[in-house]
């Protein structure tokens, strides 16, 4: 069982001597790999997805790249990830050259977790469309993945026209992998159709709705001829879905039991004091794998 945790973006605080004891304990802990959340931008009164009012102006989340980029620097063996970047509100041939660098600086521990997002106060400030940003999603990827894997690329697509280039330096990873954060019916199907993985919607119970929408992912990927096995499927559990380690692993069994095979430990959110208890949380996880 792959265990991973979520970087606790909105309640860490600045200081980097907390941050890398964070990053350098989840390591030491033996968590597979660690994910970072992202968002730009933050309204005073947000709109959009009815969780929106969790991310104010004053909820704080450090760039994810950068981040990363100091996470590689202070650890040496967990892997590294996105979950989610909103990914239509920045252009693809700039994260395909910012994530083959974090893939070169990590010894290729990178997987990029890519969504649509909801918050489009960012997509205006960064000058990106909202409206088309299904279909750019779809064409960014491709493009990525040809650049990383390729030493030249000459590209013709609807959004993304270039001549014959490539990145440099480029990955370890020979395409980095990309997973898929999705939470509706046709972000669900689009991540079974051409995500290496799909990171389920962290806030969500073990339910029948959950079981349709897990089931719904397989018969897609089936349908698209690929392997549903073969497919990552993440489920998150945050700490205060119960009072300890026992009734977390209860929740991951759950999960296993509809089909997902690997999880993110998620202490955000959970009203915990302070890093001390964000740290003692991972440890109790941790102790009872």
């Amino acid at each position: 069982m792959r265990l991973g945790l979520s970087f606790p973006q909105t309640e860490i605080g600045t200081d980097p001597v907390v941050i890398r004891d964070f990053l350098q304990a989840a390591e030491e802990l033996g968590y597979d790999f660690i994910t970072f959340v992202d968002h730009v931008l933050g309204e005073e009164a947000p709109r959009g997805a009815s969780f929106a009012g969790k991310y104010t102006r004053d909820y704080m989340f450090h760039e994810v790249m950068v981040l990363m980029g100091y996470a590689a620097a202070v650890t040496s063996k967990i892997g590294l990830g996105t979950a989610v970047m909103i990914l239509p509100q920045r252009q693809a041939v700039l994260v395909a050259k910012q994530a083959a660098e974090v893939d070169v600086l990590s010894g290729g521990r990178l997987r990029l977790g890519v969504g649509l997002g909801w918050n489009k106060v960012e997509y205006d400030a960064l000058d990106m469309k909202f409206p088309n940003r299904a279909r750019r999603f779809v064409e960014q990827i491709d493009v990525m993945r040809q650049l990383w894997s390729n030493r030249v690329v000459a590209y013709d697509g609807e959004f993304h026209k270039f001549d014959s280039a490539g990145i440099n330096p480029e990955p370890v990873q020979r395409p980095i992998p990309v997973w898929i954060g999705a939470m509706n019916d046709v972000a669900i199907r689009r991540a079974a159709q051409i995500a290496d993985g799909w990171f389920m919607f962290p806030r969500q119970d073990p339910s029948d709705e959950a079981h349709a929408k897990l089931s719904m992912f397989r018969q897609t990927a089936a349908e698209a001829g690929r392997e549903p096995d073969d497919i990552g499927v993440n489920a998150t559990v945050f700490a205060n879905q119960g009072a300890g380690a026992e009734e977390w692993s209860a929740v991951m069994e759950q999960w296993r039991g509809m089909g997902a095979n690997e999880f993110t430990f998620r202490t955000a959110e959970s009203d915990l004091a302070g890093p001390d208890a964000h740290m003692a949380a991972i440890r109790a996880m941790a102790e009872a794998r």
